[in-house]
């Protein structure tokens, strides 16, 4: 693989990490209403569950792509529903007291969140199926440079989401002091997140 694909797929990656969807939504949502703590656990967690997903990917795991192909709407909609669950519990925080700090999470909580919201969006195994491909040099092996593609994939998506977080990190002490408005937007990005879900198809 030359230097110039490999640049362009690292490029790519990074376009891909910056663009909204429900891992996204996920973890906005927890540097918002427990800090860049929970933000960066969250952002783990996710890289956790991509991993898994991009080692089917690579390893051409046919049995597990034809599961997804076929399980895809139910897999969707569960994690959709959570998603929105969680977005209707942060509505509720929000009509407590607004002089109310809020309450640090869990940090297994926050890690697992993001890991199941990672593996309930098949969308993205039956992407990268498709994606890959496209960077590969059929002159040289394959395997080392899948190998190298879902190492540097993981990494990108994981260090671009996490300065995401710091930089949303600035941000929050302005809306410490207004819970209600912290929680709320917590609550409807959740949401929009799972509606995104929700709407997601095969291709």
């Amino acid at each position: 693989m030359s230097a110039y694909l490999y640049g362009a797929f690292v490029l790519a990656c990074v376009v891909l990490a910056a663009t909204p969807g429900p891992s996204m939504a996920l973890f906005i949502a927890n540097s918002a209403s427990h800090g860049t703590r929970a933000g960066l656990l969250t952002v783990l967690g996710n890289g956790l569950g991509l991993s898994i997903l991009v080692a089917a990917a690579t390893l051409g795991m046919t049995s597990v792509m034809v599961f997804v192909a076929e399980w895809f709407d139910v897999i969707r909609w569960l994690g959709a529903a959570y998603l929105v669950w969680l977005g209707i519990w942060r509505f509720r925080a929000a009509l407590q007291s607004a002089h109310d700090m809020p309450q640090p999470a869990a940090p297994g909580n926050v890690l697992w969140r993001g890991f199941i919201v990672a593996l309930s969006n098949p969308k993205v195994l039956l992407f990268l199926g498709a994606f890959f491909p496209q960077f590969l040099d059929p002159a040289a092996a394959i395997a080392p440079q899948l190998a190298l593609l879902a190492v540097t994939f993981v990494i990108v998506i994981v260090a671009t989401d996490a300065l995401m977080v710091l930089a949303l990190g600035t941000a929050r002490g302005w809306f410490l002091n207004r819970r209600n408005i912290l929680e709320g937007f917590s609550g409807s990005v959740l949401v929009v997140g799972g509606i995104w879900l929700a709407l997601a198809r095969r291709a």
